[in-house]
């Protein structure tokens, strides 16, 4: 998934790598830092989505770390595994286009389930990303 975000490719980049602030835009979602390591390759992140203890927990570790353009995370939890990655694109000294692509493992009767709502949770999250920094800037 793709948006345009008017604000400049750095303070975009600190939005995302804020792991445990991702909570204030991603649609019912705590995430906290699990590591020592609270940024670059090596550091764990656990992030709950759900509502009171109904929901999925998703541990992932970052593999790869090139601010402000690029974070991979893989997802290493019992029940979700695979990729992620977070790119960052400047299409002008205000303007970052932010690409979010997820290539998750999980067994196909959860994913049928959580499909559609995943799509549209990942839909409003970042519509809420785009307002919430536009807004600050």
């Amino acid at each position: 998934m793709s948006l345009v975000i008017d604000v400049p490719i750095e303070k975009v980049w600190e939005a995302l790598a804020d792991w445990e602030s991702q909570g204030e835009w991603m649609l019912q979602t705590t995430v906290e830092v699990t590591s020592e390591i609270r940024e670059g390759v090596g550091t764990s992140i656990a992030a709950f989505t759900g509502v009171g203890k109904l929901g999925i927990m998703d541990h992932m570790t970052v593999t790869s770390w090139n601010p402000p353009h690029v974070c991979d995370v893989l997802h290493t939890g019992k029940v979700i595994k695979g990729t992620g990655r977070f790119e960052l694109t400047a299409l002008s000294p205000q303007s970052t286009r932010f690409d979010w692509s997820e290539e998750v493992l999980a067994p196909r009767a959860l994913f049928l389930l959580i499909a559609p709502g995943l799509y549209v949770g990942v839909r409003i999250s970042l519509s809420t990303l785009r307002r919430h920094l536009q807004q600050r800037k």
